[in-house]
């Protein structure tokens, strides 16, 4: 078997042998070697914040004099083919790993020092014409470049993958409202009968739940606007010129349309990272919500013969390989696994949150970041395929709607205003027993005259605010 050819690069620990083509270093190869965990990697949208972040800092060093117009525009290159996904191979440590990220800054100053010696026409690890330590990492640390690379990642998904999912399904989920305002069907609380609704009701209220999420974006934007970079190691700015993180802020707002600024208390910034958890438990809100509607679904498609059967849902593949022509509502139980995986990414960001933030640093990071940017990228994908692929074919039973509001007893709810709630109970009761509708009992009972029996048995005047059938609990 052939051994693969490498070269031997140096840090600060000595020689240690690298693949031969690879761009990383002698510090990123050995963090491959003391991290074989998972095999979970960065994501492209970390490696592409962590390419903007070095890009920003490269020329707001070049702004301050700091780095020579050459230096500043090779890094500058080399950033940009981060940026656009070009260099991802390049960077195989794993997830799990030093806390506070140091490994893979050091990978991405290593990758970017050797491509631009590659673009420069100089020998890979000669560190020529920039160092990856003097001049890719010049005024920052890990410990700022880390978490500001996770508010930047965190802020570009937020904002260009989950909120324009979020209104997609909004908009499919008002259309429907409207669709099927005219369809009555029967309310349910506990899981049992109750008064009867508008289905336009029902959707209009998981309408209002996505709005509502499309808020909670806006307000988890908010809370990772705050840049930690310019706090280098422990918040004080130590070698970093005070204008830096200024300069360097100001290219990744530009670049990125969004309204970063520097942390107004470093040490706050490094110190926790109360940012990102107010952040993840937005967007934890938000599968919550989606959890209740795809919940909602499969029980209003249940059946769908022998269950409720009120709406159909889109089918999109077959539901068995014993039973023939079974149909189930996968659309929504992907959702549901998907949201039940963002409530365990959340509560993985408290517990590093909480328990990784010691005095100057939180050393939990890594994980922090990728279980955000992971739960917020199959949260989007889960929304934008149950918006495609279920809500927008969703249709309504119309005829089984209105079997189940007859045949219901919660019928009975708008008669007690009229002849008294323990009759009413009593009729509910007899219904129950004989199994015969609240109508048919009113009738031959002759509780009322027949038109003030229909008007005060109208499905539809009970769906109004304020109505006789508004009844509590």
């Amino acid at each position: 078997m052939t051994t693969p050819a490498t070269r031997v690069e140096k840090d600060s620990m000595g020689e240690m042998p690298v693949p031969a083509e690879a761009l990383f270093g002698a510090t990123t190869q050995r963090a491959v070697l003391n991290f074989p965990i998972s095999g979970y990697r960065f994501s492209r949208a970390y490696l592409r914040a962590l390419g903007l972040v070095k890009l920003a800092a490269a020329r707001a060093n070049q702004e301050l004099g700091k780095l020579d117009e050459s230096q500043a525009s090779f890094i500058a290159q080399a950033a940009e083919e981060l940026i656009e996904g070009r260099l991802d191979e390049e960077f195989p440590i794993d997830i799990f790993q030093t806390g506070s990220g140091t490994s893979t800054n050091m990978n991405a100053n290593e990758v970017l020092a050797n491509r631009v010696s590659q673009i420069a026409s100089e020998p890979i690890g000669s560190k020529k014409p920039v160092h990856p330590n003097d001049h890719v990492n010049m005024g920052q640390s890990s410990n700022d470049v880390i978490p500001t690379a996770m508010h930047v990642a965190a802020g570009e998904v937020l904002q260009n993958e989950l909120l324009p999912a979020l209104e997609g399904l909004s908009e499919a989920l008002s259309e429907k409202s409207r669709e099927f305002w005219e369809v009555i069907k029967i309310g349910r609380t506990h899981l049992m009968d109750a008064t009867p609704v508008r289905l336009g009701q029902e959707f209009a209220g998981y309408a209002k739940q996505i709005n509502s999420g499309k808020q909670r974006v806006l307000s988890a934007l908010r809370a990772i606007e705050e840049l930690p970079l310019g706090g280098t190691a422990v918040g004080t700015g130590l070698n970093c010129h005070p204008d830096f993180p200024r300069l360097a802020i100001a290219h990744l707002s530009k670049r990125t349309k969004l309204p970063f600024r520097e942390a107004a208390d470093h040490f706050e910034a490094q110190s926790a990272k109360d940012g990102i958890v107010e952040a993840s438990g937005e967007v934890k809100t938000i599968a919550v919500s989606l959890f209740k509607i795809a919940n909602d679904f499969r029980w209003l498609s249940s059946g769908p013969r022998c269950g409720f059967g009120e709406i159909a849902l889109p089918a999109t593949q077959p539901g068995s390989s014993i039973m023939p022509g079974k149909v189930n509502p996968v659309m929504c139980e992907a959702l549901m696994q998907v949201c039940a995986q963002v409530f365990g990414g959340d509560a993985t960001i408290t517990w590093a949150a909480a328990a990784g933030s010691s005095f100057e640093l939180n050393v939990m990071m890594p994980v922090m970041a990728h279980h955000f940017l992971e739960n917020t990228r199959i949260l989007s994908n889960a929304v934008r395929a149950f918006t495609d692929k279920c809500v927008r074919g969703v249709t309504a039973n119309e005829a089984r709607c209105r079997e189940l509001v007859e045949y219901s007893m919660a019928m009975v709810t708008s008669l007690a205003p009229i002849i008294g709630y323990d009759r009413a109970a009593e009729i509910a009761k007899e219904s129950a027993k004989t199994g015969k509708t609240v109508r048919q009992l009113c009738e031959e009972q002759q509780v009322l005259p027949t038109a003030d029996l229909n008007a005060a048995l109208d499905p539809v005047e009970m769906t109004k605010p304020g109505g006789e059938g508004a009844a509590g609990g």
